[in-house]
This record gives structure tokens, sequence and C-alpha cells, in this order.
């Protein structure tokens, strides 16, 4: 990685970080998610940078994935667990960072959990250290506070324009061989929960991203797409950022839909805890050191 990179990715972080801090003031019972979605993505746009992907407002057994449709009405309310997750796109480089807010004041150990084993992972990191170690870090401390590790969700790489670069860093104990490198980039992101450790897939998609370039049949797809490359390229997109550009709801959900039949596009589904447990997250990005790490969203 050249300097120009890092300075790049260093920025992603810092203004992810300002981001995080000053979004916190947006969580209170009353407001709307929409409303906090697309205020957090106009702060990010403010700074001169892009969404790396659409902002995650996911509430108590809601684990990640979902970002709030253009019509949501849908307000927080004051017995709720809100785990909200943004990221930057600096020249390329990118940032994620999440947090937990608990508007129930109720379930202050689940929040501590995440963010501990997210500090106890981060003190973990420096050359050498398997993946697998770290994940079993941030599964001994959740369960030191009596709560599980989701096991199917993971931290991942992140390189230049590439949010998930294909090593994943465990939320569990593995046997994950891969040996961090000195200038790795990483988003680690424990996720906690009073519930069974699992997530599964809802059918409601909000979040897509290109996957796979093929021909496709239908007019209206074909000028998605051509927005889609030009405004977000291959990062994720939301389906209410498309239906602000193209009005007719009928005809985005039937190009969504060819799009994703044809592997165009992929589809990232909301993701539930199995036993609706409450879910907590904390997350940051870091790099790699000689000795240990940089936090690049603290």
């Amino acid at each position: 990685m050249d300097n120009d990179e890092l300075q790049n990715f260093r920025e992603a972080g810092k203004l992810a970080s300002k981001i995080r801090q000053e979004s916190k003031s947006l969580i209170m019972v009353g407001e709307s998610l929409l409303d906090i979605a697309e205020t957090i993505e106009k702060m990010i746009a403010d700074e001169g940078a892009r969404p790396a992907f659409p902002v995650n407002i996911s509430i108590n057994d809601i684990a990640a994935h979902y970002t709030p449709e253009i019509d949501s009405t849908r307000v927080l309310k004051e017995d709720e667990m809100v785990k909200v997750d943004l990221g930057m796109e600096v020249n390329g480089a990118l940032s994620d960072t999440a947090y937990t807010i608990d508007l129930s004041g109720k379930h202050e150990n689940l929040v501590e959990s995440s963010e501990k084993a997210l500090e106890n992972a981060i003190n973990t990191i420096k050359p050498g250290v398997r993946v697998g170690e770290v994940g079993g870090v941030i599964e001994e401390t959740i369960k030191g506070y009596g709560f599980k590790p989701i096991a199917n969700l993971s931290g991942h790489m992140i390189k230049s324009n590439q949010l998930h670069a294909g090593v994943e860093i465990p939320n569990v104990k593995t046997d994950d061989p891969y040996a961090l490198q000195e200038g790795d980039i990483f988003a680690v992101e424990p996720f906690s929960t009073t519930g069974s450790g699992y997530v599964e897939d809802l059918e409601q998609v909000e979040i897509f991203s290109i996957y796979m370039p093929s021909k496709v049949r239908m007019r209206q797809s074909r000028k998605i797409i051509d927005f889609v490359v030009k405004n977000y390229g291959t990062l994720p997109f939301a389906e209410r950022w498309i239906r602000k550009e193209f009005k007719s709801k009928l005809l985005v959900s039937a190009a969504l839909k060819e799009l994703l039949q044809n592997h165009f596009i992929k589809g990232y589904p909301i993701l539930r805890e199995v036993s609706r447990g409450l879910v907590s997250q904390a997350e940051h990005t870091l790099m790699v050191t000689k000795d240990g790490c940089e936090v690049f969203t603290r």
C-alpha cells in the first residue's frame, strides 16, 4: 500500500469516527428511522465522501442489513436496542464502524459485552495471530458476560473498493489458519445476543450490489444498472436510493427482480437472530501494524 492509499484509509476512518459520534444524538425515542438514515448519509456527503454502504439501523433481534424503505414510517420506541452501522468511501478507501444504543436502559451489559469484545480483539491483533484466535477472544469475552456471540456473522478484510475482501474474522474460536499480516485492513465486529447465537435470512431485501454483470432484457433494468455503476460502482446500494431516481415502485421492483434472477446483482437479506434474542454490535476498522494495530475509526 502506498502512502496516498494509506492516507485515504485514515481519512475514511477519521470521517467515519466523527459521524459515528455526531450521529448518536439522532438516536432518540420518536425519531424516524428514515430520517436518521438519510441524515447520516447527508452528513457523509457533506464531508465530501460517499457512503461505503447504505446506513443500517437494525433493531432488537434484527442483527444487520436493515436500511429503511423509502416510504418507511417506522419510529424508534422507548424499549428498543438500536444498532447503527455506517461507513465511508474516500478515493476508493473504505471504513466500516458500528455502535449500539439501548433506549430501554435495561440491557447495558449486553451493549458492554460487544464493546468489550471489540476492545479485547483489538488488543489481541498483531502480525502472526490467526483470525480464529481473535474469534476465540471475542467468544470468551461475550460468554463471560453471560451472552452468546453470533457464530455465523463475522468481521471482514477490506481493500480499496472492496468492502468484503475474502478473509473473515469470526466471532467464535475457529481453526481458520489465516495469520494476520502487517498492512492487512479489517473491520472487526462482535455481535452479542441473549438468544441462540445464530442469525437467519429474512425474505425482505433492501440492500444490493453488483455481482456478475450479464445481459439484461428490460430497458428499465439497463437504466438502473447504468445509474448504479455511475454512482456506486461495486459498493452496496439501497432500493430507496434507486427509487429517488426512478419514481415507479413497480418498475424498480421488476427491474431488481430481473437483475437478481440473472445474478447481475446480489441482495443482502435482513438478518434476524434465530430465537429472536436481542442483539448488540460494536465495530471498528483497523490496520495491522508491526507491533499491533492502528484503529482508523476510533
